[in-house]
């Protein structure tokens, strides 16, 4: 048994939807006792990080019903079946901001609530942008609009929480860490 691994007992599947599925699962913890654990099972996403020539950061505006509010978030977007986070990465991009790029740089990966999610997003850093041949093509149901804000007016969003979101607050962590590297 792996350190501190919790046995499924039982597993069952509640809800299948176009995002995720959610299942409701038994489990023997390493003391013996037995809990319920509730996981939500998605494709994984990626985010994009991405530069403009001037050195701002491209961001999208869009509305989050789980918080009843609009956020401005990096672009990202859910993998669809067998599909190379790389090529999601650039499909999100243009399909969100009307920008492609040629020069994707792969950063980092992680999981954006492990205590009940299996959720692995692959974040990139896209620069040398372009507009993209197809302009922007969002989703029948994804509203948004695309902002490019310099870092210090990215700060203020964070401070005010017009920026809430930890893929986003990564970014800027990132562009920040940078910058100081740089100067």
């Amino acid at each position: 048994m792996k350190k501190f691994e919790e046995k499924t007992i039982q597993s069952k599947h509640i809800f299948s939807g176009r995002i995720v599925d959610l299942f409701v699962e038994q489990v023997e913890l390493q003391n013996g006792e037995q809990s319920t654990r509730e996981i939500v099972r998605h494709p994984g996403a990626v985010a994009i990080i991405a530069i403009t020539d001037d050195d701002k950061l491209v961001v999208v505006e869009q509305y989050r019903k789980p918080l009843e509010r609009s956020l401005l978030e990096i672009p990202a977007g859910k993998l669809e079946p067998g599909e190379d986070p790389a090529e999601s990465a650039i499909r999100e991009l243009e399909e969100e901001t009307g920008y492609t790029t040629e020069r994707l740089t792969y950063l980092t990966s992680f999981y954006t609530s492990p205590g009940f999610a299996d959720e692995l997003l692959y974040v990139y850093l896209a620069d040398q942008l372009k507009v993209a041949e197809n302009g922007r093509q969002t989703d029948d149901d994804e509203f948004v609009e695309v902002f490019e804000y310099s870092l210090d007016q990215l700060e203020a969003f964070e401070a005010s929480q017009r920026i809430h979101d930890v893929k986003t607050v990564y970014a800027l962590q990132y562009l920040k860490l940078n910058q100081k590297q740089k100067g």
